[in-house]
């Protein structure tokens, strides 16, 4: 099942370059994507897809797609931390009221 490409490279690199230039006039990489998918005529996901590829490559400067999965795994383990602290934090002010005075309601 050889298939022929869509689009040409030369497509895709203007494409890639048109996301990575006009990103700072977007609120979000994505948003960038979805205006220049919609200008070029594929899909945003495809095109996402292109820009990811040339930044996992070290084509292009940007997050590798390793990177922006490790960043979503310690960004996840700070929260648990967070949470368990906090709790941890509530546990000790329960302790030590009671310590020292007993309970009040």
């Amino acid at each position: 099942m050889n298939r022929q490409a869509r689009y040409s490279p030369e497509v895709r690199e203007r494409a890639v370059r048109l996301v990575l230039t006009s990103e700072p006039e977007h609120p979000s990489q994505w948003s960038a994507i979805v205006s220049v998918a919609s200008k070029i005529g594929c899909s945003p996901e495809t095109l996402r897809k292109w820009v990811r590829a040339e930044i996992d490559s070290g084509v292009r400067a940007g997050v590798s797609s390793e990177d922006r999965q490790r960043l979503k795994e310690l960004e996840r383990e700070n929260r648990e931390l967070r949470r368990a602290n906090e709790i941890l934090r509530k546990a000790a002010a329960f302790f030590a009221q009671a310590e020292q005075g007993g309970k009040r309601r």
